[in-house]
Formats: structure tokens, C-alpha cells, sequence
């Protein structure tokens, strides 16, 4: 296993899927036996080594961090193109199990965490809903459902929504980059979210699992972390995402700039993450204490 240039040791292992798609999986450990494992997932096109600063305020009080890497991002072995495409059933079928089983190799015995920031949020809350055994807690960082009604531009967002799929179908691929939104997104992927967006309603195409009802069954503790300038997180967004897990336990906070010292937007923290890593670790330490006290009872 490589190591990454990082103050506290950052692993390198790989993670490969079912069908040869494969990525980099970077795992930042404390200097002493961790406490637990919160297994992060980005926002829509932001590669894994961007929440290093994140994953290592967190490792700092005591938790490993491992950074999953979407398919087609950063050291994805795939690009979205027109011969080349995925949807929600890829990422949830088949990168995210193997990326934890990576990490779960690494960091074996741990109590586990999932969290996101973003959509990474929204998959984590949909993965979350159809392994509802596999975790202590859900953290939610700048998340919310994409539902149009649900944002104060939201005649606008809605039209992104219908003209998204357009785009992507007539290019091979969201050209994100260019439009200053994302990544470049594979065609199945911008179907998925824009269908969420546009219904309020998540399913995946090919996936014949119901995520709506299965979210519905989580009944885990959800730590909700706002900004309070986020536009694209807005509460009514973060509010109809946690509707649709009724038997979970939220416990939520807003941050602002003070506290972050930075704005309070939706990307500005991962470069000044100490006060995010913070409310993490605070939130995770009663539900993961309380785990480990009924493990040993």
C-alpha cells in the first residue's frame, strides 16, 4: 500500500467494482488507534483528495476518514463519455461496496459512519436506506433533496433539470467542467438526479430495489450539518431529504461564518473544515460511545 504526502498517514488502496471499474481510495488514519470510521462520499464531481483537509482535522480527534471516489472522477480508472455510461445502480451496486469493503479491510472492527457532502449525502442516505445494518450513523454536510419546490430559485432549477439530460444525451456526457457545474457526468448519472430533481422522488434506472421505501426503514441517528449562506442546501432541501427517513434520529446544527471562519456557502469550508470537523466528531461521540458500551454489555 502506498502512502500519501499528508501530516497524519493517508493509505492508498485500491477499490475495484464487479465490472473492472476501479479508483484510488484514500484512508487517513489518527496517530493513535482509531475510535471509529466515517466512510465520505463527495458532492457531484468533486474528486476524493479535495476533503483531505477534512479527513485529517477529523483523524486529529481520533476518527479514520476514507474518501470515496466516484466512478469517473479524479483516479477513477473510467471516463463519461458516449460509449461509456453509468447511472445511480452503478455507484450503489457496485463502487460503493467495494470502496468500504476496502476500507473495512483496513480498519477492521470498527464502528462505521457514512456521510456526504452534497449528493454525496443523498447516495449515502440511499445506501444507507438498503444496508440499514451496515452503519451506527448517516452525516449529512451541505445536503438536502434536489426537489425544485424546495429552493428559492426553484423555476429556474427546474429547467436545469429538464434541459440536463438533454445536453448530456446530445454531448455523450455533462460537459460539468465546462458549465462550471460538477464534473463530466456520465449520461445515467445526470438521469437519476435529474429525475429526483424534478419528482422529488429517488430511483435509480436498472435498480429494481424501491429507494424511497427502503429509506423509509432507516431508523439510525442522522447527523444534518447546514451552512447558513448554502443556496444549494437550502432547509427546505435538507428538510425533504430527512422527511423521507421518518423513524431516523436527526440532530442538526447551521454553521456560520464566524464559526467557519470562511462563508458560509457550500464549498468554502472543505479548504477551512476544522469547525465542520468539529460538529462531526461531536455528534458521532455519543452514538458511537453508546454503541460500543451496548457491544461490550
Amino acid at each position: 500500500m502506498q502512502e500519501a504526502s499528508a501530516e497524519l498517514p493517508t493509505a492508498i488502496a485500491p477499490a475495484t467494482a464487479g465490472d473492472g471499474a476501479s479508483s484510488e481510495l484514500l484512508l487517513t488514519l489518527p496517530a493513535q488507534a482509531p475510535s471509529a470510521l466515517l466512510y465520505w462520499l463527495p458532492a457531484m464531481g468533486v474528486a476524493a483528495r479535495h476533503y483531505l483537509p477534512l479527513a485529517q482535522a477529523l483523524a486529529a480527534r481520533g476518527i479514520a476518514v476514507a474518501l470515496h471516489e466516484w466512478r469517473g472522477i479524479g483516479s477513477s480508472n473510467r471516463r463519461a463519455g458516449r460509449h461509456s455510461d453509468w447511472g445511480y445502480r452503478e455507484l450503489l451496486q457496485l463502487d460503493l461496496p467495494a470502496g468500504l469493503a476496502a476500507a473495512r479491510e483496513r480498519c477492521p472492527g470498527l464502528p462505521c459512519a457514512i456521510g456526504g457532502h452534497s449528493l454525496g449525502g443523498q447516495l449515502g442516505s440511499l445506501y444507507t436506506g438498503l444496508h440499514p445494518q451496515d452503519f451506527e450513523a448517516l452525516v449529512l454536510v451541505a445536503s438536502g433533496s434536489p426537489y425544485w419546490r424546495r429552493f428559492r430559485r426553484g423555476a429556474l432549477i427546474g429547467a436545469a433539470y429538464a434541459l440536463a439530460p438533454v445536453l448530456a444525451g446530445l454531448v455523450g456526457h455533462l460537459p460539468g467542467r465546462r458549465l462550471g457545474f460538477g464534473g463530466n457526468e456520465a449520461r445515467g448519472v445526470i438521469a437519476d438526479w435529474a429525475r429526483s430533481g424534478r419528482t422529488g422522488r429517488y430511483a435509480a434506472a436498472g435498480l429494481p430495489d424501491d429507494l424511497e421505501s427502503a429509506m423509509a426503514r432507516v431508523r439510525l441517528p442522522i447527523l444534518a450539518l447546514r451552512l447558513r449562506d448554502d443556496w444549494l442546501g437550502p432547509q427546505a432541501s435538507l428538510d425533504w431529504l430527512l422527511a423521507k427517513m421518518p423513524q431516523a434520529r436527526p440532530m442538526r446544527a447551521v454553521l456560520d461564518p464566524d464559526e467557519l471562519g470562511v462563508p458560509a456557502d457550500h464549498f468554502a469550508w472543505m479548504k477551512q473544515p476544522a469547525a465542520v470537523a468539529a460538529a462531526i466528531a461531536d455528534g458521532l461521540a455519543p452514538v458511537l460511545r453508546r454503541d460500543r458500551v451496548q457491544a461490550a454489555s
